[in-house]
This record gives structure tokens, sequence and C-alpha cells, in this order.
């Protein structure tokens, strides 16, 4: 506390000038990054360390002072529309395709049915706990429904820096329930807040009602406006190249508000149409999509970081209990029922599988936004639901993030497919639809048993050496090249299994 008391008293003498804002923004910017990447050493999630800065630089923390609703709620808004049109380029539907139907039963009735038994212990449990509160039924099922959905990026962030490959089609299912169950709880989220600001005799299917209308015309605009934008891309003839990312993010942005402004959900059609776009050709697909990557990573830093800075710590202390309580609730048994019943016509699919999808029910920042706009909408025990969903989020993040790696292998899931080395020295990509495998190796004494000479390398049929680095020099070689030790390889095949059998024999790694 004294260091917050300090921290207040020169930032109080301190003029806010833009470049004040800038350099602390940098600075928050710097530390969550290198949070992350200690995080990422140890198994920590790494958005969880972001929120953690956040909190620690907060008023209870350095004594930064930030109580901005609106403020909050824009960004996590715009972060999120980011975040979702990224994950629906991303998405690949050859690979959804044969989990689409459990996929989309997660993302609606899965969260349904997750809100309402997680709302009913709520209410119970807020009624021993914390009865002081005086919480009602539709507001303990409206503080379940801002945690009803799992949080897209937590699961894409997780699942791709762990590289983590699974089986039965695992991976894909998930992102595709990530990817599409927030506007279900949005629409969860804002019809409760509308029947409990209605007071004494609420119009439930009126405001159901609408909401259906609104997922439907989300999906539909969704789809066209995707065509639309895939069309304007490949015809709008721009000289400078760089400026196709930027016309990426403008559709993205278009979207989400014109669809928004025709009464349509914006998230769902935000993430339908980066589907659709993702899923297309269209020229400078691989420097977008390498854009939208790092945008998405910056949405997500960003929004953990503004969220914890919203936070005060002091405030979560009487709800550790309650919040405990709800979070074990949540991860062992109203998340594992919803999936369990949602999954009940897949009598196929192992309950391994089932069991691991229920675990990978993380919640994130999501939860939060949608609980700040409970708190914009000055809905009664608002604060004391965004903090609950504030607690229960780090545990979730805590708990379920550092051990989905560990819970995917206790369950045998993880397919141990031999990986690519990424390349360093060669910069070199290919478009989605070449299919081929690039890789670079570091030639030794055992490689070069056989002969000095290109030809004399045991390489694999349909499979080319393309490029030779020696001493920061690069060369295209012949069959005749000769080849020294330490001299860096580029490769090109479409047999990876047979490429990576063969760079073991020659005592090489790809």
């Amino acid at each position: 506390m004294y260091i917050a008391v300090v921290t207040n008293h020169i930032f109080s003498q301190m003029d806010l000038t833009i470049e004040f804002v800038l350099l602390a923004i940098s600075v928050l910017f710097f530390l969550s990054i290198m949070a992350g990447k200690a995080g990422y050493k140890f198994g920590v999630p790494a958005l969880l360390l972001f929120l953690v800065v956040g909190m620690l630089s907060g008023s209870d923390g350095l004594g930064i002072q930030f109580e901005n609703i609106h403020a909050t709620q824009v960004v996590g808004t715009i972060a999120l529309s980011i975040i979702l049109f990224s994950g629906g380029l991303d998405t690949k539907i050859s690979e959804i395709k044969p989990v689409m139907y459990q996929g989309v039963l997660l993302a609606t009735l899965g969260v349904l049915l997750t809100a309402l038994f997680t709302g009913l212990f709520i209410w119970w449990i807020l009624g021993m706990t914390y009865s002081s509160a005086g919480i009602g039924f539709l507001t303990a099922v409206l503080l379940a429904s801002t945690m009803s959905s799992t949080d897209s990026a937590s699961v894409f962030s997780i699942l791709r820096s762990k590289g983590l490959f699974l089986k039965n089609n695992l991976k894909p299912m998930l992102e595709l329930e990530s990817g599409s169950n927030d506007p279900m709880a949005y629409v969860l989220t804002i019809t409760l807040i509308e029947i409990i600001k209605m007071g004494g005799e609420p119009n439930y299917g009126l405001a159901i009602g609408m909401r259906l209308l609104q997922l439907a015309i989300g999906a539909i605009l969704g789809i066209l406006l995707g065509k639309l934008a895939v069309f304007l891309i490949n015809n709008i003839k721009i000289e400078n190249s760089s400026l196709y990312p930027i016309l990426l993010l403008t559709i993205c942005l278009f979207v989400f508000s014109s669809v928004f402004f025709l009464r349509g959900n914006a998230y769902l059609a935000v993430y339908v149409s980066g589907l659709v776009i993702g899923n297309s050709r269209f020229i400078h697909k691989r420097s977008a999509l390498k854009f939208f990557d790092g945008l998405a990573w910056l949405s997500q830093l960003l929004m953990f970081l503004t969220l914890g800075l919203l936070v005060n710590p002091h405030e979560l202390i009487p709800i550790i209990i309650p919040g405990l309580i709800i979070s074990v609730l949540m991860i062992l048994v109203t998340r594992p029922l919803g999936v369990f019943i949602s999954l009940l016509p897949f009598t196929n699919m192992p309950i391994k599988d089932k069991v691991f999808v229920s675990w990978v029910g993380l919640r994130g920042a999501v939860p939060i936004i949608f609980a700040i706009i409970a708190l914009d909408a000055d809905v009664p025990h608002a604060r004391l639901m965004f903090n609950i969903v504030f607690f229960c989020t780090l545990v979730s993040l805590l708990v379920q993030g550092t051990t989905l790696p560990r819970m995917a292998s206790l369950l045998k899931l993880v397919d141990k497919r031999k990986k690519v080395k990424a390349l360093e020295d060669f910069d070199l990509e290919f478009s989605d639809e070449i299919k081929s495998v690039a890789t670079e190796i570091t030639l030794n004494a055992q490689s070069l048993s056989n002969g000095y000479r290109l030809m004399d390398l045991p390489l694999p049929e349909k499979t080319l050496a393309v490029m030779v680095k020696r001493n920061n020099k690069y060369f295209i070689p012949t069959g005749t090249t000769v080849l020294c030790e330490d001299d860096k390889l580029l490769i090109i095949t479409d047999n990876h299994e047979i490429l990576m059998e063969t760079l073991k024999n020659m005592g090489v790694n790809g």
C-alpha cells in the first residue's frame, strides 16, 4: 500500500502528457511480453500473466488509476472483434467439417446448459456464503451466462503456443467451439440484462425472439460480407501491396460495426466472415494472415492489460470462498454436464475425448468483457458480478490453462507427430494451396558419409535441396556441388514422414 500511495503522489505531480502515456504503454507492453516469455518456459498461459501485469500496475500495485468502465468496454469490443476475425481466418473448413455438428452443439446447447446449471449453483452458493448481497435467481443466471462460453483468445493461444497436435479432430472442434460460442453467451447476457431491467413483468418471448433473430442476421450477413470482401480484395488493384493487410483490418471493423447497426449479432458475423475469407483464395493472403496473427496477439495483450488495470485486487478478498466454490463446480460439474449432454447424439465419440473437451473450458477476457457490459448497464450487484467473474477467470487460466497439455497427455490424446524445424536462415513461405513442406538442415560428418556432392546425399524421391547457405552467402546448388560440414541446406518435399526418417538416418535434425 505504501508503494501505491507514493506512486499516486508521483503521478499526481506529473502532467499526463501523451508522451508519458506512450511511455507507460510501452513499458507495460514490454513487461507483458517478458512475462509471456517466462510463462511459456514454465507452462503458464501468457494471457494470465498479461492480467497479472495489469493488476500489479493498477491501484493496488504501482498506483495507476484506471476506472473508466466505458473505455474498457470499447477496448474489449474492438479487441474481441479482431481476435474472433483472426480465429475465423485461421480456421480451415476442411478440418472442422468432420466435427461441425459437435462444435455447433457445444457452442449453442452446451453454452445454454452450462449457464443454467452454473446459475442454479451460484444462486445456492451465494445464498449460503454471501447472503447479504441478496442475489436473485435471474442475477445468478446472468452471472453464469457471462462465464458460459470458453474464451477463444485463451484456447487459440494455448493450443498454438504449445504446438499441441491432438487426436480425433479435437483441435478443430475446440477451435470451432471457442470461436463460435461467444455470440451465444453474448445473447444470453444481453437478454438477461434486458429482462432484469424490465422489472415487474418482463416479456420473455420478445427478448428471446429478438436475440435469436440477431443470431440469424449475423450469420447470414457474415457469409455475404465475407464473400463480398474476397471479391473486393481480388479486384481492387492496389499498387502498394503493404496496404492489403490494412484493407483486411478495415473489412473486419466494417463487418462488425455494420452488422451491429443492422441489428445482427456482430460477434457471430465477424467470426463467420473471417471463416469465409480465410477459406477463400485472395491476393497477398500470406502477408495478410501474418499481419492479423500479430494484430490478434496485440489485441489480446492490450485487452488483458486493460482488464487487469480495471480490477481492484483488494475487492477480490471477500469473494475468495464463493469464487473458489463456483470455479471448482464449473470445472468439475457444470461444464462437464453441458459437454456430455450436448454430445449425447455422438455415441461413437470416446469418453476420454469428452472429458478433455470438458477440461478445455477456459475462461478468459470474454467473460470479463461481458461482466463489464452488465457493469456499464448499471445492473444490480454488477460490481460483485464483475469481481466474481474476474476471480473465476484467474482460477480457470491458472488451473485449466497450465494443465491442458498434461491432461491431453494423461488421456493419451497427444498426436506425437514429428515437427518440421521452422525456417531461420531462409526467409521463405508457401501459400496454403501448396502442400509442400520446407525445412532446413545443418550438414555434419554423418550426413556427408556417402560423399560430399549433393547427389551423394540420401534424399528421398520428390525431395529437393534448392539452396545452400555457407559463410553467410547463399547459392543454388547442382547435383555436382561439393558440400561442406556446417553448410545449411533448404529442403522442399511433399513427403513429410519419409523426409523426417531420412534426416534421422543422416544424423541431422529437420
